[in-house]
């Protein structure tokens, strides 16, 4: 029986099919609808029921030793997390999916769909280690990947483990040694402190710096490290952590000892390596940030037409529908620009260092979007707490978990502080801001009204950080970073609408502008519009 139809509103519910919006977005940006509707239905369910299941009551847990006496260092997931992580890699493909037959718009719109940010994560550092294998990996690592793709009769979990404890997103700071030892290399290092999968992972990808190199960011090279090598066990793991969220994701603290690994690539172009693999996570954030939101908007929005309160339905109520017209306009602006951005990074797949302009492109693109949807995720979720009122505040319902949830999206994968000095970097040092603006000129170039507006808007933002001193742009820079994604969000929404013929968007796209650029309060903006008629139904048919 379906018992968890009792404690969320949208147990049952295809969550994809549901999700208008989303599938409008998807036909703007792919031209067509990728199948997901079979895997709306197991998000709706299977894994909606399974990932509150694990969160509440089966936490990861670290086996230090074996019954019979051995160090293994591996953890334990319930069977409820094992068999869901299984269909989603095999059955659902979701990995699969971007290096057979299709792009990086199917793999990120699964994952948007999966959204639980822990189980999200499993999958994110598993493809993330694939990706390195498949473009960079010599012949002897590439038997692993079918393994991590989910082609293989055994799945290969992947992990990424770049910072360390001293330094965070300070990569140069990074103190793991790396040295030749014949024609091994060995690894020596214990400050790998945040070490999601630690324990699960079959295989992991780690920063070191090799003997001889250079001092900072530069001076790292990319190595793959498997768990066992020769069957014995090839780095320790000291504990896992406590965390308010995520906890379905193991995270650890990992020490090498003379710890076997192979090299990725040339050691020269270590960062490189590095900071495009992060593209992957960062996106990974973005669709993860959005996904949340849209559970938590679903969630409200069924609430809201079932519940009354002083003799009508919630939704009857004019404050009420402000609230979920807010949470359905920033989750609209959210994914729209996210997928902007993954359609750019599939654009530059293939570049490789020292990249072309659409990669760089691309790079800016995703420093935008992973601040921006965190942002937005906080305020969606908490908005959804509000809505279900002390519903909302107890740990047996799913509301509350999404909004704890989303909080650590900003600062998974880079704090709003280091994406917008990245994006001035990659203004400064590789000019990516001139595929952005050659990309207005396309999209908005001959459009009037709000759109020409925010067009205008961008160019004045990035006009005045060429003219700012070294101290002023970067105490400038994060308002520049909110305010283009508002800016190039309320644009996509309105092209979105025109070329969909969709006049809600274009709608969504001026409230934004106007809402969130020109300061203009929500009353304002919708201009005594009665809201119900803007807010979607979710359970009604397109």
């Amino acid at each position: 029986m379906d018992y968890y139809k009792y404690l969320s509103n949208i147990y049952g519910v295809n969550h994809y099919e549901a999700d208008h919006g989303f599938r409008d977005i998807l036909r703007f940006f792919m031209g067509r609808e990728p199948e997901l509707s079979d895997l709306g239905r197991y998000v709706g369910t299977t894994l909606y029921e399974a990932a509150d299941y694990v969160d509440k009551v089966a936490n990861p847990r670290l086996i230090t030793w074996s019954i019979d006496g051995k160090r293994v260092d591996r953890v334990w997931l319930s069977p409820v997390e094992r068999m869901v992580l299984n269909e989603l890699i095999k059955r659902y493909g979701v990995i699969r999916v971007a290096y057979r037959g299709g792009d990086w718009l199917d793999h990120y719109s699964s994952l948007y769909l999966i959204s639980d940010p822990g189980i999200a994560c499993i999958i994110t550092v598993t493809n993330q280690t694939a990706y390195a294998i498949y473009k960079y990996g010599g012949h002897e690592v590439q038997s692993y990947f079918p393994g991590l793709i989910g082609e293989a009769e055994e799945i290969l979990f992947g992990a990424t483990w770049f910072t360390e404890i001293q330094g965070g997103s300070d990569l140069g700071s990074n103190e793991t040694k790396a040295w030749l030892e014949g024609d091994t290399w060995l690894l020596d290092g214990d400050k790998k402190y945040f070490a999601s999968n630690a324990g699960l992972a079959d295989l992991a990808l780690v920063s070191a710096r090799p003997e001889g190199a250079g001092p900072g960011a530069k001076g790292l090279a990319l190595f793959l490290v498997p768990r066992l090598w020769d069957g014995e066990l090839n780095y320790l793991v000291r504990r896992l952590k406590w965390k308010s969220a995520t906890v379905s994701v193991p995270t650890g603290e990992v020490e090498f000892r003379r710890t076997k690994a192979y090299l990725i690539g040339d050691t020269r172009d270590g960062i490189y390596y590095i900071m495009e693999n992060l593209m992957l996570a960062r996106l990974a954030n973005s669709v993860g940030a959005m996904g949340i939101s849209a559970k938590a908007w679903l969630e409200s929005r069924v609430y809201t037409s079932i519940r009354e309160a002083f003799g009508k339905k919630l939704i009857e109520h004019p404050l009420v529908q402000r609230d979920l017209y807010v949470m359905e306009l920033y989750l609209r602006a959210g994914t729209v620009l996210t997928f902007k951005a993954i359609h750019q990074f599939n654009n530059a797949r293939d570049s490789k260092p020292p990249y072309d302009m659409d990669y760089h492109y691309a790079r800016l693109l995703t420093h935008i979007v992973k601040n921006y949807t965190a942002d937005y995720s906080a305020e969606i979720t908490k908005l959804a707490m509000e809505i279900h009122g002390g519903i909302g505040f107890l740990s047996e319902f799913p509301i509350e978990r999404w909004h704890r949830e989303a909080l650590i999206t900003p600062i998974w994968e880079g704090t709003s502080n280091i994406h917008s000095l990245d994006m001035l970097e990659a203004m400064a040092k590789k000019n990516a801001h001139i595929g952005l603006i050659s990309d207005l000129e396309e999209m908005a170039g001959g459009e009037s009204g709000y759109i020409a507006k925010a067009r205008n808007k961008i160019l004045e933002l990035i006009h005045k950080a060429n003219k700012l001193d070294n101290y002023m742009v970067q105490i400038y820079s994060k308002d520049m970073l909110k305010d283009i994604g508002d800016c190039l969000a309320s644009i996509l929404l309105g092209v979105m609408g025109g070329e969909l013929g969709k006049e809600e968007y274009i709608d969504m796209g001026e409230a934004l502008y106007r809402h969130r650029i020109e300061g203009q309060r929500i009353y304002s903006v919708i201009e005594k519009r009665r809201l119900e008629s803007l807010i979607s139904d979710p359970l009604s048919p397109e």
